[in-house]
């Protein structure tokens, strides 16, 4: 019988071949995730579920990476960190990702002042592959519904609850069903003026925020092959905007260069569809034919072309988030906005501590910087952006004191992934999803843009996010 990805790779992981849609099963899983903002509550059912003096089935398949509520003075915040630390030095966890500099003293935390020489990472769904978490044809969960994310790389990754991470604490098991999968099919070559960002909301614009509902999400077509392989993690990141359960693309080099480079562990298998497999549906675009694209207040589905917004007046612009804050994103920005001078606030955060390093370390075409050459993070600042150390941030509002956090009913634009009420803190405030490149045009004008206004040819990325 031939399988999808998907089901190909559940079937390996529960000792079943084959599997289908629709069939429950028993999976072993490679890695499990958490966060201080689920992962306390997660460390809680545990110890309530298997005793105070349980131990989780493998320490070194634990990945626990604090990245939401840093840069805050909230106290429960740093009580969250604290948990992590405390659990971890329990149950000797290796891959923690401590924010050291959030301590018991009260106030907002002073953050790394540089990014190198610090052992927290930012945020989790970037870090994963950064650290070596991710590889194709594994099973990776995480208390986070962006844990899609990592179906970029060729593996099943999905978000799941408190209660389902303690039960995989505990014994390494899920149960899942499997998903049917739906094929997106993109075809030709990015245009310099589109970004994934532009085709994954051009899916959602067309299916809705739940056409996907528990299926895979399978992106696919030359398209996806001529996107970078940190535009593709936009593809997957996105997939839950649908309701997909989750996404994936095909491994090809650019997968195996990365991951054969960071990988914590030497052994995965790659995994492809078989020829036959058959899908829920299959959907197809020209990338020739495609517009860039925004998704108006209040649904990532509410989509419409830069260039019908055009008279939507902007207050503020935002630049991160693990859908946005990549390097590449970073110099997507940088390339429009070198030289410029932007109109509205734009804030700037990057995705991770390595992402901030490489913002020192590269230039707007994303090779390393020659002396006296502005890196990328000199043109944001020349450029006045207002920048701030790695985290979540803003994406999803949190603690009032939040960096970008939208405190009144202002229109921002913003490269995250949700505009539903109150994402980004006020309920009244309108969130406009975008690409990097159109949320850098739009700030220079302080309404919706185009961003074929300034981009006419491809934006060189140079070695960034390759290895």
């Amino acid at each position: 019988m031939a399988m999808t990805m998907t089901e190909k790779i559940l079937a390996r992981h529960s000792g079943k071949s084959p599997v289908a849609p629709g069939e429950n099963v028993w999976v072993n899983v490679d890695v499990l995730m958490t966060h201080d903002v689920c992962g306390p509550g997660t460390i809680g059912i545990f110890h309530e579920q298997f005793g105070r003096a349980a131990r989780v089935w493998d320490a070194d398949r634990v990945v626990i990476i604090p990245d939401h509520y840093i840069f805050t003075a909230d106290e429960r915040c740093h009580r969250n960190i604290q948990i992590l630390r405390d659990f971890v030095g329990e149950q000797g966890i290796r891959y923690y990702y401590d924010p050291e500099f959030v301590t018991s003293e009260p106030g907002v935390p002073n953050p790394y002042r540089d990014p190198t020489q610090t052992r927290y990472k930012g945020v989790c769904h970037k870090a994963l592959p950064e650290e070596g978490h991710v590889r194709p044809g594994e099973v990776l969960l995480g208390t986070d519904s962006h844990t899609c994310t990592a179906g970029a790389f060729g593996q099943f990754a999905t978000g799941i609850g408190n209660t389902d991470a303690a039960f995989v604490l505990g014994t390494g098991k899920t149960w899942l069903k499997v998903p049917p999968t739906m094929k997106f099919v993109f075809h030709g070559r990015i245009p310099p003026y589109l970004t994934a960002k532009d085709l994954i909301l051009a899916v959602i614009g067309r299916i809705s925020v739940s056409g996907a509902t528990y299926r895979t999400m399978y992106f696919a077509g030359d398209g996806i092959s001529s996107l970078t392989l940190e535009d593709r993690m936009t593809l997957t990141n996105m997939a839950i905007e649908a309701g997909g359960k989750n996404g994936v693309c095909d491994v090809d080099e650019k997968t195996l260069r990365y991951v054969r480079a960071r990988s914590t562990r030497p052994d995965w298998e790659v995994v492809a569809d078989d020829p036959g497999a058959e899908y829920y549906s299959v959907d197809e675009w020209d990338l020739d034919r495609m517009q860039p694209l925004v998704a108006r207040p209040h649904s990532p589905d509410n989509t419409a072309t830069a260039a019908e917004c055009a008279d939507v007046k902007l207050d503020r612009a935002y630049v991160g988030s693990c859908t946005g804050g990549k390097i590449t994103d970073m110099i997507f920005v940088a390339s429009i906005l070198d030289g410029r001078e932007v109109a509205i606030p734009t804030f700037v955060v990057p995705g991770s501590t390595e992402v901030h390093a490489d913002m020192r370390r590269l230039n707007v075409r994303g090779e390393p910087a020659a002396p006296g050459e502005k890196n990328i993070e000199q043109v944001l600042l020349d450029a006045g952006c207002q920048l701030a150390a790695s985290s979540c941030a803003a994406c999803l509002g949190g603690p009032k004191d939040t960096f970008g956090r939208l405190n009144e009913p202002i229109n921002c634009i913003s490269t995250t992934n949700r505009n539903f009420p109150g994402r980004m803190g006020h309920k009244q405030a309108g969130v406009f999803l975008a690409s990097p490149l159109t949320v850098a045009a739009s700030a220079l004008t302080g309404r919706v843009t185009d961003p074929r206004d300034y981009v006419g040819e491809p934006i060189a990325t140079g070695a960034a996010g390759l290895v």
